[in-house]
């Protein structure tokens, strides 16, 4: 077992994309095998507290930031192996939970597979990307990191390392888990009682549903469960060809009106990805890229996989929705191979460096919202991200998952004034969204940053029951506390 207490070092444990700077360890723990992250738990050193558990620091709300706990860094646990083909067309890949989801990736392209999970940040651990049931743009047709995930294989904190093929436990109609383990013996609980909301994206708070798998549990519970430690990733072929495009649009009901008949599959059309950048973000991208459009309201990327015999018509098809929907034609942008693809990508990808280079030449931070509504719901909600920044003089951009009805607000404040007053109103932006019947957060998860705005959503039992689940498989309070639940209920459970 690695262990490292070096401060240089340390440092580099301390902080994520959070921004939350007040975190401190003891040390670090470089577990090589799964039997030494067990040995962590049924050895533990007397100093030892309790554990946090550590990805790669590309996380947003604080997840793996220590506060006097000993870190977990899963690094090293980082193997990749070799597509599996299935009987069903699928194939399976086994990882460990340190590798980097860009080379998983890379290795799947090149045999012709895809992976379809695809947050923004490609250096992410996908062990981390699994216990944060991450998303990204496919998510609209692929649906996020669970269902994605065939097996997992987990470490307890009693020690008990669990295997988790999908199928092995599920809830019976009482609701309830029953199982027993070597070392912590059997265990019986319920999973918890509250509804899930209605949205295509949630990331909010322990998974539950009638029937559920044991593995649901797990994936997206922050690590507060177990240590995941191997994972069996489920493949799809590698689309033949892909269709991307950034059109634009001078009326925003124009846009939600292509939004609306593009996820009804109108004329035929099947998206994969649709994305909204609105005429704010448009703004910033256009200090880099200064041919794009004037005068507009907002554009879309959207994406389709095709096939060569189908590409004509594919693109026939999208661009009569977009004449009927009186979109920019002209002026939007069509890549039909890798290399305009990937310009298109970069052009995507420039929103987040722009946004930060302007945050870099300010005094204050942005606030930054994850919510996710019903379909139904979402003009509401944008209308409503939009007037109140309005009222307030602030600077924003809204971009982000449409098709998931799904979008981020950045309130880029000039001075501190105006981060006070963001950060004041982040509440009320949480409160319309559970209004509307969405969900506090859509893919970045609760961590630290949100934890205590869990309630609103779930209500005080809601977290309980929450608490009740934490307590069955981590009685001695020992992984990632301070994550997902607010630490004031352990102390009055």
């Amino acid at each position: 077992m690695i262990y490292k207490n070096d401060p240089d070092l340390l440092r580099g444990f301390l902080e994520d994309t959070s921004n939350i700077q007040t975190g401190h360890t003891p040390g670090v723990y470089f577990p090589e095998t799964s039997g030494e992250v067990a040995s962590l738990f049924t050895d533990r050193p007397p100093a030892v507290g309790s554990y946090v558990v550590a990805g790669n620091g590309t996380g947003t709300t604080g997840g793996r930031i220590p506060f006097g706990d000993h870190v977990i860094s899963m690094e090293k646990l980082d193997r990749i192996g070799e597509p599996v083909p299935q009987e069903d067309g699928t194939a399976l890949l086994t990882v460990g939970p340190g590798a980097l989801l860009e080379d998983i990736q890379n290795k799947t392209g090149s045999a012709g597979w895809l992976y379809p999970p695809d947050p923004t940040e490609k250096l992410c651990f996908v062990g981390s990307t699994i216990a944060n049931n991450s998303s990204g743009a496919r998510t609209y047709k692929y649906g996020p990191t669970r269902n994605h995930i065939a097996r997992l294989v987990v470490v307890l904190p009693s020690g008990d390392t669990l295997d988790l093929p999908r199928g092995k436990y599920r809830a019976g109609p009482d609701g309830r888990f029953r199982l027993d383990l070597p070392i912590a013996g059997p265990l019986d609980f319920e999973r918890p009682r509250y509804t899930m909301p209605r949205t295509s994206k949630h990331n909010a708070g322990y998974y539950s549903a009638p029937d559920m798998d044991l593995a649901d549990l797990f994936i997206g519970s922050e690590g507060t469960l177990g240590v995941i430690v191997e994972a069996d990733l489920r493949l799809v072929p590698a689309p033949e060809k892909i269709i991307a495009c950034m059109v634009y649009f001078r009326a925003l009901d124009d846009l939600f009106r292509f939004v609306e008949k593009a996820k009804s599959r109108e004329g035929g059309v099947r998206p994969t990805a649709l994305e909204l950048f609105d005429a704010n973000s448009l703004e910033f991208l256009r200090g880099v890229y200064p041919d794009t459009p004037a005068d507009t309201a907002g554009a879309l990327f959207f994406e389709q996989e095709t096939t060569a015999s189908e590409e004509d018509g594919t693109l026939e098809a999208w661009f009569e929705l977009m004449e009927s929907c009186n979109a920019m034609t002209d002026e939007s942008w069509v890549a039909l191979d890798g290399r305009e693809q990937r310009a298109m990508k970069a052009f995507r990808h420039e929103l987040p460096v722009q946004v930060n280079e302007w945050l870099a030449r300010q005094s204050e931070t942005k606030i930054s919202t994850d919510m996710a509504v019903p379909d139904d719901a979402f003009p509401e909600l944008f209308h409503y991200y939009r007037e109140v920044c309005r009222s307030h003089g602030f600077r924003y951009i809204i971009f982000g998952h449409i098709g998931n009805a799904h979008v981020h607000l950045n309130i880029l404040p000039s001075n501190h004034e105006e981060f006070v007053t963001a950060k004041a109103l982040y509440e009320g932006f949480v409160d319309k969204a559970l209004e509307l019947g969405g969900t506090l957060s859509a893919e970045h998860g609760i961590g630290k940053l949100k934890v205590d705005y869990l309630a609103r959503m779930f209500g005080e039992e809601g977290v309980r029951e929450m608490l009740r689940v934490k307590k069955t498989f981590d009685p001695g309070l020992l992984l990632n506390i301070g994550n997902l639940i607010p630490k004031d209920y352990y102390r009055t459970e």
